[in-house]
Formats: C-alpha cells, structure tokens, sequence
C-alpha cells in the first residue's frame, strides 16, 4: 500500500504559517508515513524544508488575474490526495479529487486564539502548538553572521533578540523607542553584559538603524542576513525576544523562547504570540478596544521587559551564554 498524499495550503505571510506549522505534525499522526506537499507563499517557504514529511514545497508568488492559483491547480490536479489542508479556505481544495478535506471556513473563528482555530479545523485531540523545523544548514548560516560580531564589539554575553519591524499599517512601534529602550535597557544591571541582536528581513535596516545605533558595541546586526528559517535560528540563540506583532514574533514564541509582542489596534488575544513562556503589551489593554501602537510609551515597555526577565531569567541574575 502506498504512503498517504497530502496536500497543505499556507499562507503567503511567515506569522500564519508558523501559527499554522503544527499542521504537519498532525498530519503524521492522523496519516502515518505521509508525503506532504506544501503551498505557501515564498517568504515563509524555507521554514517547511526540513519539516518531516514534506516532499515538495510549491512557492505560491501572486500573480494577475489569480493566476497562481491557476499554477497551482495545474500542478496537483492530477494527484488523488489522501487529505487536502487548506488553512486559507480557498476554492481549489474543492476543485482537486481528495479521499478528506480540511477546509478553512469562518464558522472556525470563536473569539479564541488563531492556534486554537487550527486545532478545531483539523479536529485534533490536543492543542497544535507552533513547531520550527530549523535544519543545520539554517544554524551554519545563522552562526556565520552572529559568532563574528560577538567576538568583536563587546564580547560574548546573552543575547536579547529585538525584532522591530512589522510590515502591516500602525503594527510598528516607533523606531526612536526602540532606540530609547535599548538605552535604557543598557543601564539596567541585570542586563549587564548582554548583547543586543537586531532581526528583520531584507528592506528592513531604516526602522532597525536606530536601535542598532544605540547599541553600538553591543549590538548584532541580523536584519535581512538570511532567510526566515536562519533568522529562526539566530533567535534560538537568544535568552529572550522582544518584537512587534509580526511573523518573527511567532517565530520567536515557536522556538520556545520568552517573548514579548508589542500590540497597537489589532487583536493581541487571536494573535499574540502562543505558548507558556510568552507575554504581550498592547495599547488596547480592554478586549475589543484599540489605540494606536504610539500610545505605548517605553516605561511600560521597559517595565514589561523586565517582567519577561524576572520570569524566565531571574530577578537580579542574567542569562547564560
């Protein structure tokens, strides 16, 4: 008997995808031994990889007319899928022979997380917490561009991982508080000796540039040095993250690392960073209410980061290496 055909529809944005990135791991437990082809948009693509089970990875660029959506038919209607997964409810799961099919429909959304939406579409037992499949191609790549800078400048330490940049309207806190909050994080004696990593994709070195500047000998600069799976990588190696909401935001809670999400008018509790060692900030603190991200000043930041390291650090101690 052959092994099972899957196929799983993502989305062209990296914070879904890895919102959605348990899928594969309960395909394998809902179909053994299946050989997943994956649809996505091209930034997230790397991330799915390595994942297991996954044979093919179809890059989905957007075109006129829908026309990538006409490729991507082309390309697996001739297959009998034991299971189409599409997470974006489109109408080619509907248009391609499958034996059962997990289709995205707004029926899914109660009010609750977006991880938890992913659970109930594909009927599982168990929360489908986020997973990162960073392979050591990624982890070379990533080292490449940290070990160097932490040779220099500074010197080793800890790495706090920032990530401010969001591509979305109104998601970005303002770059000059961020420079703020790294100076302002420098003075802190628990944060003594940490070093300050700055990711992003590329494109995004303008709203980083400040923060970086500030700093000076302790910053890495890991904005647009790679792509979304060594980005993942370079965030494992950080003790703690702090970002905007945005896909590294989701990769960063992915990896298990402690994460901040810094939230202005969208909705913190369907897509704030998922799992035990997260928090968030929002400017719309009441549920269901907004504010622009600018009404977050950097001592609620501040203080919220220190949170974050009292909880999974520890009061008064700083991190490993």
């Amino acid at each position: 008997m052959s092994e099972p055909r899957v196929l799983f529809v993502t989305s062209n944005r990296i914070g879904d995808c890895v919102i959605s990135s348990g899928v594969i791991g309960e395909i394998g437990r809902q179909l053994p031994g299946a050989r997943i082809t994956v649809a996505c948009g091209r930034p997230p693509a790397p991330l799915f990889r390595s994942a297991p089970g996954v044979e093919r990875v179809i890059v989905l660029d957007k075109k006129k007319f829908a026309g990538h959506w006409i490729g991507l038919w082309k390309q697996v209607v001739g297959t009998r899928w034991d299971m189409v997964v599409d997470i974006r409810g489109s109408a080619l799961a509907w248009q391609v022979r499958a034996r059962t099919r997990r289709v995205y429909h707004r029926g899914l959304e109660t009010g609750s997380p977006k991880v938890e939406m992913v659970t109930r579409l594909m009927r599982a037992q168990r929360p489908l917490d986020p997973e990162l499949f960073i392979d050591d191609r990624a982890r070379a790549e990533a080292a490449a561009v940290i070990d160097p800078q932490l040779a220099a400048g500074s010197g080793p330490g800890p790495i706090l991982a920032l990530a401010p940049i969001a591509h979305q309207p109104g998601k970005s806190w303002p770059a000059d508080r961020w420079a703020a909050l790294v100076e302002r994080l420098k003075a802190e004696p628990r944060f003594a000796g940490w070093r300050f990593m700055l990711v992003g994709g590329p494109g995004d070195h303008p709203p980083a540039a400040p923060a970086l500047a500030a700093a000076a000998a302790r910053g890495i600069d890991f904005v647009g040095k790679g792509d979304i799976l060594a980005s993942a990588a370079a965030i494992d190696r950080a003790a703690l993250f702090v970002g905007n909401d945005s896909g590294l935001m989701h990769v960063a809670a992915a990896a298990g690392r402690p994460t901040l999400g810094l939230f202005g008018p969208t909705e913190w509790w369907l897509y704030g960073p998922w799992g035990p060692r997260t928090r968030t900030v929002a400017s719309n603190g009441a549920r269901g209410e907004f504010a622009p991200i600018e009404a977050l000043g950097v001592d609620r930041v501040l203080e919220a980061v220190l949170d974050l390291h009292t909880a999974f650090i520890g009061p008064g101690r700083a991190a490993k290496p």
